[in-house]
């Protein structure tokens, strides 16, 4: 009895309550895909492995590293294998097929970098052929590439068409594994560019080391810093994790601001259901009064409103929780190339339910505590 008469008083005004609805969907809806947004941000980082040092120029990341430096790199303790690679920064057709494409050392690259998911055919194929790229299968299912494919790259920071033969389409360990680059051979880039470009041979973007024990990262980094320290090209080593926040660090005003927006939203639905409450107890004094003469306490008024609040809180929340789904879908294939990883988490929907639960609650304390501390006098004179 309880129930229906709980779901009965939260659709009397229907047009109010769907409207009302209507705005905590909307709200948490909006906070689903500004929290996914948020996640899909800092994914990079958060699949960053704790055992890969990232060594660039200590300048800047677009001042390269003599090519030497691999071998005194490999030859500090505590590394167990070094890797090399040079962002290339190349268009597909036209300027707006742009994708991350990184030019390395295939077979060492791979070792380090185990979430990336090959066939051992595909591998196979790759580290044989100098002219051959593996793609991401987020960016094969963007551009409908396929093993086997000859694309052609206009250079931007290396002039010129280049040619690469697709050779795999590698997967990702897991969900937050970057699917969207590819990857081709180092070797290809520096011996075209020994004709095209002398001058701009042998240099490396930056160096990746893998390392044995990753609580000696701090270590092992200050003392590769200390091989070049004083040299033409002194490095500065960090690790993966660090590198990636190094990037997002340059936008962070931007992702504070989403956050702040996301927050704001729950505000003023909050603002907007307890306005709905507040009008419902007004409405209804009467009747609590009534109900009150009969012998209900103030205890099951307010349990009533409780209700009645988390009742209209938890349809609309749902249906906010269930639409962010196809809603991040349809953001991820119109803004993907953007957000490599853009899934909604465990933690967003988690946060997404709090929410709900918190507007409903804190909506309904002080019209319950009106309701409760209605007197029967003063509520049977609003009758009429």
């Amino acid at each position: 009895m309880l129930f229906t008469l709980i779901f009965r008083n939260a659709f009397r005004h229907r047009l109010r309550t769907l409207l009302t609805i209507t705005g905590l969907t909307v709200a948490i809806l909006a906070f689903g895909l500004l929290s996914t947004v948020i996640s899909a941000w800092y994914a990079g980082a958060e699949g960053a492995s704790g055992a890969r040092l990232i060594t660039r120029n200590a300048i800047s990341l677009i001042f390269p590293l003599p090519l030497n430096y691999r071998e005194k790199i490999r030859q500090i303790d505590g590394v167990r294998s070094v890797s090399l690679a040079n962002w290339f920064g190349g268009v597909y057709k036209e300027p707006k097929n742009f994708f991350p494409q990184f030019a390395v050392e295939p077979e060492s690259y791979l070792g380090i970098y185990t979430e990336y998911r090959l066939t051992d055919e595909e591998r196979r194929e790759f580290l044989h052929d100098r002219k051959g790229c593996i793609v991401g299968a987020k960016l094969a299912r963007t551009y409908g590439f396929k093993v086997g494919d000859t694309i052609t790259l206009q250079g931007r920071i290396f002039p010129g068409n280049w040619d690469f033969v697709i050779r795999g389409i590698y997967t990702g360990r897991d969900a937050k594994t970057d699917v969207s680059q590819m990857l081709f051979h180092w070797d290809y880039l520096n011996e075209t560019l020994k004709q095209r470009s002398p001058g701009r041979a042998n240099a490396v973007g930056v160096y990746i080391a893998e390392i044995a024990e990753q609580g000696r990262a701090a270590e092992i980094s200050r003392a590769i810093d200390a091989q070049f320290r004083n040299s033409n090209a002194e490095t500065l080593t960090e690790t993966d994790r660090a590198f990636q926040l190094g990037f997002v660090s340059r936008t962070e005003s931007i992702v504070v601001a989403i956050r702040i927006v996301s927050y704001l939203v729950i505000f003023i639905i909050l603002a907007v259901m307890a306005n709905t409450m507040a009008m419902t107890v007004r409405e209804r004094s009467a009747e609590y009064a009534t109900l009150k003469a009969l012998g209900f306490g103030p205890a099951f008024l307010v349990l009533l409103i409780y209700g009645e609040s988390l009742a209209i809180a938890a349809i609309g929340g749902g249906i906010g929780i269930a639409a962010t789904f196809p809603a991040a879908a349809a953001f991820a294939k119109t803004l993907g190339k953007f957000f490599p990883v853009f899934e909604v988490s465990n933690t967003t929907v988690a946060l997404q339910v709090l929410w709900a639960l918190a507007v409903g609650l804190v909506s309904a304390f002080f019209p319950a505590r009106r309701a409760a501390r209605v007197k029967i006098v003063d509520g049977l004179r609003s009758i009429g």
